[in-house]
């Protein structure tokens, strides 16, 4: 009787921890301008790219965003490359100037991760309407430098 207890148990396990990895397959397949029915949908608005490359933003943006917070609240070191205004002002849709809502850049991937987005209980997810795209940033700001 624990034997088959066990052989259950350990089945159930092997099921669940293969329906969890097509999963996460899933969710990191964001590459193109909509999704194929499931997953998140990624639009790219401004600039000809990113800061970073595709795949090291997918999966460390939020280490870089507190880092820029951090040098910048605690340091009060201001750099363009990884600052949250330009993330938006670059990902934000035109029809809305938002990166969130429905389909929006942000809303879009957290909701399908079932990851809370707080970022926006204290910036704006709307883009400054007369920003143009920067070219990715390749130096080092100067303390106090601005953005």
């Amino acid at each position: 009787m624990v034997k088959i207890r066990q052989i259950v148990v350990g089945g159930v396990a092997v099921v669940a921890a293969g329906l969890f990895a097509v999963t996460l397959a899933q969710a990191a397949d964001v590459s193109g301008a909509k999704s194929k029915g499931i997953g998140p949908t990624v639009k790219i608005h401004r600039g000809e790219q990113c800061v970073e490359p595709t795949e090291d933003m997918r999966r460390n943006h939020m280490k870089y965003i507190l880092h820029q917070r951090d040098k910048t609240m605690h340091q009060g070191i201001r750099t363009a490359k990884h600052s949250f205004k330009n993330c938006v002002d670059c990902h934000a849709d035109p029809k809305t100037n938002s990166v969130q809502g429905q389909d929006g850049f942000c809303s879009s991937c957290h909701e399908y991760a079932s990851v809370k987005i707080d970022c926006f209980s204290c910036h704006t997810d709307k883009r400054d309407k007369n920003a143009v795209a920067v070219a990715p940033f390749k130096g080092t700001a100067a303390k106090g430098a601005p953005p």
